[in-house]
C-alpha cells in the first residue's frame, strides 16, 4: 500500500461523514490536506464534527452538505448546491448506508436498497460532469463481503412500493452487490475518461451503519468488530493511492483487490442494472 500522503489541492466528498465510518473517512483525509465536503442529513449531527476538526486542523478547508439518500428530491438539491459552488470535485465516497431498518423511502423504493444503492447512484450520475473536469477523479462506493449472501438476482429489487421487509438484513446484503455491480458498469461507462471506480468492503466494523437495530444487539455485535478508523483504511485507500489510478471498476477487501461472487463480475447483469435502475428513478422523479 502506497498512500498519497500529501492531498492538499483534491477536494473529496463523503457521504455519511457525521458518524462512524464517514466520520473515520473525513478525518484521515482532512489530516492529509484534502478539502473535505461533509455530506450528512443533520446539519446539528454534523456540527460538532466540523468543529473538531477544526481545531484539529486550523488550516482545513471543510464544508457541509445536506442531503437524505433516502429522498431522490434531496439528492438532487445536494447535487445542485454543490455543482452551484463551482467547487472542483476529485473523489466522491459513496459511504453513507443502513442495515436492519424496515420500510420505504420517500420515493417508495425499500428502504435499505433505497438509501445504500439508488441513492447514491443517483448522486453520482449528477455529480460526473464536476468529477469528469478532476486530473484524475475517482469514485468509490463503499460495498460489503455480505453481497456473497446473495445466491439469486431479484428484479423486484427495484420496484417501487414493495411490501417492506421484516428486517432489512436480506436487502442490506443485496445493496451492496448493487453497489459493486454499479461500480464495474460505471468503470466500463466511463472508459477513456480520467475518472476511475472502486468498490470495497471495509470489514465489520462497529459504525452507525447498525443504528436501526434494537440497543442490546446492537451493543453486543459491537464488541467484535473494528473501530472505525480501521475500517475507513481501505476506503480512503481506493480514494487516494496512487497505484490504482490506473485500475477501475474492481473490488477491494484489506487494502488489496479481491475477487466478488460469481453475480458481481456479471457484466451483462451489470449493464442491465444500471440501464434498468436509471429506468426507475425517471419514473420515481416524474411520480
Amino acid at each position: 500500500m502506497t498512500p498519497d500522503t500529501d492531498l492538499r489541492g483534491r477536494t473529496f466528498l463523503v457521504t455519511g461523514a457525521n458518524s462512524g465510518l464517514g466520520r473515520a473517512t473525513a478525518q484521515a483525509l482532512t489530516a492529509r490536506g484534502g478539502s473535505v465536503v461533509l455530506a450528512a442529513r443533520s446539519e446539528e449531527r454534523t456540527r460538532p464534527v466540523l468543529e473538531a476538526l477544526r481545531t484539529q486542523y486550523p488550516n482545513a478547508e471543510l464544508d457541509f452538505l445536506r442531503v437524505d439518500l433516502g429522498s431522490l428530491a434531496s439528492v438532487r438539491r445536494a447535487a445542485e448546491q454543490f455543482l452551484s459552488t463551482g467547487k472542483p470535485l476529485d473523489v466522491l465516497i459513496n459511504n453513507a448506508g443502513l442495515a436492519g431498518a424496515v420500510g420505504l423511502t420517500t420515493d417508495g423504493f425499500e428502504i435499505t436498497i433505497g438509501t445504500n444503492y439508488v441513492g447514491p447512484f443517483y448522486l453520482t450520475q449528477l455529480l460526473l460532469p464536476r468529477l469528469r473536469q478532476a486530473p484524475q477523479g475517482r469514485v468509490v462506493n463503499v460495498a460489503s463481503v455480505a453481497h456473497t449472501s446473495v445466491k439469486r438476482f431479484d428484479w423486484t429489487w427495484l420496484d417501487r412500493g414493495r411490501e417492506p421487509s421484516r428486517s432489512g438484513f436480506a436487502q442490506y446484503a443485496e445493496s451492496k452487490l448493487l453497489n459493486i455491480l454499479n461500480a464495474r458498469e460505471l468503470a466500463q461507462r466511463l472508459d477513456g475518461t480520467r475518472v476511475t471506480t472502486y468498490a470495497l468492503h471495509p470489514g465489520a466494523v462497529a459504525s452507525n451503519i447498525w443504528r436501526a437495530l434494537p440497543w442490546p444487539v446492537r451493543t453486543l455485535m459491537k464488541l467484535f468488530m473494528l473501530s472505525n478508523e480501521n475500517g475507513a483504511k481501505t476506503q480512503v485507500w481506493c480514494a487516494t493511492a496512487p497505484e490504482l489510478a490506473s485500475q477501475t471498476g474492481r473490488y477491494y477487501v484489506k487494502c488489496r483487490e479481491a475477487r466478488p461472487t460469481a453475480l458481481a463480475r456479471d457484466d451483462v447483469l451489470a449493464a442491465e442494472l444500471y440501464t434498468r435502475t436509471e429506468a426507475a428513478i425517471a419514473a420515481a422523479i416524474t411520480g
